[in-house]
């Protein structure tokens, strides 16, 4: 069972189940129907891991080739590939049901694009190009957006706001992680941006999505949907975030400021799930 649990990549699941809540309840402004709570977290959730389970699938002999992934249970062999695409099949069934049944087609809709997007556009875009990064964040960004999708019910202003913010995020987000783990992503044959063209480039292209990222905040504010408590937090962990990529240059150990940039962008990503969750309660 232990197995089974890791192949849904529970770390992915959970970080996104925050971004998830922080859109249900910044929709809502903390007025909850417990039900349609419960489904859109439940459901969203057996998505992503369905999602999840399917990538470790395709990617079974990509994983085998890098130190971080070789441990994965359809890399060494643990389950079987039948095995997976059984227990992915009946996670995405149960979320799907689940998200049609009790939140609305909106919802399931957006669950649709994120798992096409998740399983099948970045699967196979990753393997050819380093615009399979950017192709992997429409996932990684339909979390919150379906939170507020399911509780609004339409997709507005607010809702491509945040969807922008999250890919500003996550951009940042994964460069980090593709220099940290570039001998892993060469052994494997992975085209990631800092091996194509280059650590320097890619630490601009993260200084442009963290500006990305402080603009897209400014916007929601300014658009009406969050306040000013929101706005001066969350700058602030922007420009914090910022710093770091601009003091870089002069960084001789790109590995170490890697590392450091990817754990503060968890930091990041944790005050704006808790300030998504007030910030269209707060002054």
């Amino acid at each position: 069972m232990r197995a089974y649990y890791w192949l849904a990549k529970p770390g992915i699941v959970y970080g996104n189940a925050l971004t998830l809540i922080g859109g249900f309840l910044f929709a809502a402004e903390w007025d909850i129907d417990p039900g349609l709570f419960l489904a859109t977290v439940g459901g969203t959730c057996l998505v992503m891991a369905s999602s999840c389970v399917f990538n470790n699938y395709i990617d079974r002999n990509i994983d085998k080739k890098m130190a971080r992934t070789k441990w994965r249970a359809t890399a060494n062999g643990k389950v079987s590939g039948g095995a997976a695409l059984i227990y992915g099949t009946i996670l995405g069934v149960l979320g799907f049901g689940t998200l049609l049944l009790w939140t609305n087609a909106l919802t399931a809709l957006i669950g649709v694009i994120a798992f096409i997007d998740y399983v099948a556009l970045y699967g196979w875009l990753k393997r050819r190009s380093f615009h399979g990064t950017l192709a992997g964040t429409i996932a990684g960004s339909a979390p919150p957006v379906a939170g507020y999708c399911a509780v609004t019910g339409r997709f507005d202003l607010g809702a491509l706001i945040i969807f922008l913010i999250m890919l500003c995020w996550q951009m940042t987000h994964f460069y980090a992680i593709a220099i940290r783990r570039s001998k892993d992503y060469k052994a494997a044959g992975i085209p990631v941006l800092p091996l194509v063209k280059g650590v320097r480039h890619t630490k601009i292209q993260m200084i442009l999505y963290t500006i990305g990222f402080i603009l897209g905040i400014i916007w929601l504010t300014a658009a009406g949907y969050a306040g000013d408590i929101f706005l001066v937090v969350m700058v602030a962990f922007g420009v914090m975030w910022l710093r770091r990529g601009l003091t870089s240059f002069n960084i001789k150990d790109n590995v170490l400021w890697a590392k450091q940039m990817f754990m503060f962008s968890l930091v990041v990503l944790l005050a704006f799930s808790v300030m998504l969750s007030v910030g269209s309660t707060l002054p």
